[in-house]
Parts: structure tokens; sequence; C-alpha cells
């Protein structure tokens, strides 16, 4: 071979080598690199930033994995008390999240002690907020029983530290999981840079608090626009600095990832499925929907050779047995008891039958409609938008602007906190020629219609006024409660004998039997309803959280 050739063969080799290593340069750092326009992203200069190291949502405190499916919603066992209120439909649920055990006594406590520090009812527009949030301790009492105890010691005493909070309102249970999401960011955010250490303690006052929606909106409006706060501390990996060497504030999006999703409760649908806990078992009678309860097996003591006997819920076990004998056959509770006190299903939820009930976010409904949405159904949406100021900014809720709304129960609670964007309907600039929704308020959707009403023989297109308002399909009671300019309540009583229902869009489902109620109840499928705004010594509740991203866990595997 002649020089000529063994040099042409050399400089073949070298751009051959050249190409390889340009190529597996290219290679990783592509994660880094634009597939769209081949800019760089994440670069020191600036520009888009994303987080593309990102794997996976990361579990939130409380929480448990819950990996969504197909099942079939609704009772399938022999229908007792004769209602077949929840007919058996085939549906589908995304990933999701949910607290292992219902919100405890501890959990509710260190809520109340937040609330009373940045808003002390000491002063007189803060009052109406703590006491909005405090549980209703009076549930306990009964008219022919004796029960201060509960009254007395149920929430705080450290004996009940770890049972289940009740006494607690939808609407209650509603708030404490906003303030969860919120403290949960914070907290996040601390950790990552993004906000000064101990920044919920050093300013939580009325006028300087954290609130998820109104950092992601309006950053610098966050904790009143304290800098000192919303500055990380220097030397922190997120502190960066302008031409002159000053630091400038860097906020976290949802680019970053570390935002969560929000807690909140779970929908009925939701509930029901996690309940029923068909992760292992995935017998045929299971996935038709034949499984009782949130363990194997028809029966409510267990099976297994060490705790045979043993029931494995919280129960009433006949009339005047709420716990069975003493030291024999017994649940190990009168009331409530501490969660955790029985085996967990299969998705690693306890008492997720017994214990208590709990509210869920639907309201209520006796039927479901024929052309139900079989994808994460449920019943209750109301869109809302953030406020706009004439300068474009949002609006932030200050101490001065607080509106208290007054419940049925006279009780007064605040419609927005200290520090929360201002929230309105959405208008016709966002449901104009949509097919998805048309108006805010979507809770009587495909529901009280003339077909759907039982006075559609005589109901006439052209009635008004309060003769159409008779013939609405839930034609529930209409009492009204306002309060006068010295803040007395004025209650007036709907005493109309044509009212049909107590059924209206303030009453919400709860799921799961109690400790005051019977076997029946116990079954996932079974549901209940009861006013928004009022609570019992039997209602408790747990939170919920989207999953984002991919709907398994399993790590992904690479098809050869």
């Amino acid at each position: 071979m002649d020089m000529k050739k063994v040099l042409t063969l050399k400089v073949l080799l070298i751009l051959t080598l050249s190409v390889s290593l340009v190529g597996c340069k290219k290679s990783s750092s592509s994660k880094n690199s634009s597939r769209a326009t081949g800019w760089q992203i994440n670069s020191k200069e600036g520009g888009f930033q994303y987080n593309t190291d990102f794997k996976e949502q990361e579990t939130s405190p409380g929480l448990v994995f819950v990996e969504g499916g197909t099942f079939t919603k609704g009772r399938v066992q022999d229908d007792v008390m004769h209602d077949w209120n929840n007919s058996p439909t085939q549906q589908h649920v995304q990933s999701f999240y949910m607290d292992e055990t219902e919100v405890t006594n501890m959990m509710y406590l260190e809520y109340l002690d937040w609330i009373k520090r940045v808003y002390p009812p000491s002063e007189e527009n803060f009052r109406a907020i703590y006491h909005g949030a405090l549980p209703d301790t009076l549930v306990w009492r009964n008219r022919l029983g004796y029960d201060e105890i509960m009254v007395e010691n149920y929430l705080r005493h450290p004996g009940y530290a770890e049972y289940p909070v009740v006494g607690v309102s939808w609407i209650q249970a509603v708030e404490f999981a906003n303030w969860r999401t919120d403290r949960v960011n914070e907290y996040n955010l601390e950790q990552e840079g993004y906000l000064k250490r101990d920044a919920k303690t050093l300013d939580a006052t009325a006028d300087a608090t954290f609130n998820t929606d109104t950092y992601i909106n309006a950053p610098s409006l966050t904790y009143g626009g304290n800098e000192e706060v919303i500055r990380p501390e220097n030397g922190r990996r997120n502190v960066q600095t302008d031409a002159d060497g000053n630091p400038i504030n860097v906020f976290a999006t949802r680019e970053t990832g570390i935002i969560t999703p929000k807690y909140r409760l779970p929908t009925e649908t939701e509930w029901e499925y996690a309940a029923l806990g068909l992760s292992e078992i995935r017998s045929y009678n299971l996935y038709r929907g034949r499984k009782k309860y949130p363990w194997d097996g028809q029966y409510t003591r267990s099976g297994k050779r060490k705790t045979r006997g043993d029931q494995k819920a919280n129960f009433k076990q006949g009339k005047g047995d709420y716990g069975g004998i003493a030291g024999w056959s017994d649940d190990g509770a009168d009331i409530t008891n501490k969660v955790k006190s029985y085996e967990p299903n299969d998705y690693g939820l306890y008492d997720m039958a017994g214990n208590v009930a709990e509210w869920v976010a639907d309201v209520y409904r006796p039927i479901v409609d024929d052309e139900f949405n079989d994808f994460n159904y449920y019943r209750g949406n109301v869109y809302t938008k953030n406020a706009i100021s004439d300068d474009g900014t949002v609006k932030v809720v200050t101490p001065d602007n607080i509106v208290y709304d007054t419940l049925s129960t006279g009780k007064l609670v605040a419609r927005n906190l200290p520090g929360e964007i201002l929230q309105v309907p959405v208008d016709e600039n966002e449901t104009y020629l949509r097919t998805n929704f048309d108006e805010s308020n979507q809770i009587n959707f495909r529901d009280g219609d003339k077909r759907s009403s039982r006075y559609f023989e005589s109901f006439n297109d052209d009635e008004s006024g309060e003769e159409a308002e008779t013939r609405k399909m839930y034609n529930a009671p209409n009492h009204t409660i306002n309060r006068d300019s010295l803040g007395n309540i004025i209650r007036e009583y709907d005493k109309d004998n044509n009212r049909t229902s107590l059924i209206n869009d303030e009453v919400r489902v709860y799921k799961g039997g109690s400790w005051k109620d019977r076997e029946y109840w116990l079954d996932p499928a079974q549901r209940r309803y009861f006013p928004q705004d009022m609570a019992t010594d039997y209602i408790g509740f747990r939170c919920a959280m989207s999953r984002v991203g991919s709907k398994s866990k399993m790590k992904n595997k690479t098809k050869n």
C-alpha cells in the first residue's frame, strides 16, 4: 500500500472519530438543548429556564401513592335500604396521592396554633378567623347521655392526639387543606433556597404571609412584599447578581418542579377507588366490582391464625354494643380509635372503613346521569379566575378588606385570608364558543332540567319567579340568615309547604362507616350527605393530592 493511500485512510479515520465525538457530545447535553430550536436551555447567560433533571413527583408529607385504573364504582351488594342511589358504573381514575390516615387532632391543632398566632383572636378584625376554624366540640353532647368528657378533652388532650379530628365541617376541611398546601410549599421553597430560612416563623403576621398562588402569580407580593424574606440568604445557590453586583431575586416557578399540587379533599370516585384497595388482588370478581370491604373477604373479622376473630374495623356491633365484650371479641374502641389501630388496605391506607366517616369533595345527588363522565367523575366544579386590578396586577387580599360569610349555623367564616389572591367567577372571556364548559358554576350541569324533574308532566316553560322555583328538581327549604349593622343575627325560616327535598347545592357527600354505624355502612360504595357548613361527632376527613406526570411509579423499561 502506497503512502498516499495510508494518509487518506488516516484522514478518514480522524474525521470519523471527530464526527463520533461530536455526536456523543450532542447526545450527552441534549437535555439542555432545545429540540425545537437548538438553543441552550438553563444557560448561565439566562434565557429559558426549565428543570430538565426532574424525575417524578415526590410524595408530600402524610400521603401515600394510589396508582389509578379502572373499577366498578357503586353499590354491587344487596340494597337493604332500597334507596339505590349509587348505581354501578365503570369508571377510570387518574393516579393520585391520599393521606394514609384521617387528619388527627394534633394535625388540626397545629393549624389552629398557626391561625391563632397569625390572626390573633384578641384583635377585633381577626376574631372570626380563629373562631371560624375551631371544630365544634359540642357535637359530642347527647340529650340522654353524659359525654362532657369528650366535649372538654377530645380535641386538645394528649390522650386523643392521634385520634381523628371530628366536629369539622366540609368548609373547615377545605380551608385546612388550603393551609396545608401553603405550609408544605413554603417549607419546600426554604429548603431549596428560594426563601429565607425560617421565614415561616420570622414574619408570619396577618399582612406578611405565604400563599402558593400569590407566589406563583406575583412572587414579589409574597409576605407583603418583604424582600428580606423572599430574597434568599447570601451564599445560597439561588442568589444571582446584576451587572453591578447587586443581589437580585430569583423566584421558583412551576417549571422548577418544586411547587407541589394542592392538598384537597378527594373526590367521591377517588375515595371509593382508594378504599377498595385493588392494587394487589386482581381476580375477575374484584375487577367486576364484587369486593365488599377495603380488605379481602366477606366478613369483618380476621381469618388469620394469629388474629383470628379480631375485628378489622371500628364500628357499632349492635344495639348498645359499640366495641364488644371487654377483653374478648372487642374492636378496641367505644368511640373513635387511634389511627393505625387496624391493618391498612393494599394501598397502605388506614381506616377506610370504620372509625370516622369522611368528607369528600362532591356535591350530593341521589342519582348519576346516564351520560355520566367516566373519567375522574366529580360533581361540584365552580370555575374562578384571579381578580385583576386596573394596572394589570392581581388583587391580593389585605387585612383591611377581608370578606366574611355568615353560614346557616350563624358562624362567620372568612371568604379569603390576607395574602391570598381575590377570586372572581369566570366570564364570557373564558367561556365564549367553548364546548367543554359555558359558565362559572357547573354544579347543576345536566341536573334539574325538565326531563329529570318529578314535575315534568306539569312543567310550563312560561313559568317564572316563585312558581318556577318550587318546581326545581331539588326543592330544598331556603332559609336565610343575615347580620344587621350591629352584627346581630337575623334568621328567616322558609315555611313553604311546597318544599320537597333536603338536597341542594350546599350538601356534600361523606363516605365510609364510622364508630357510630353498623356494618352495612362499611361498604365503600355507600354514600350519604350532610350540609357542608355543619359538623358531627362521626365525620372526619383526609386530604388527597393529584399526581402530575406518569401514571405509575415503576421505572420505565427500555425495549430492545
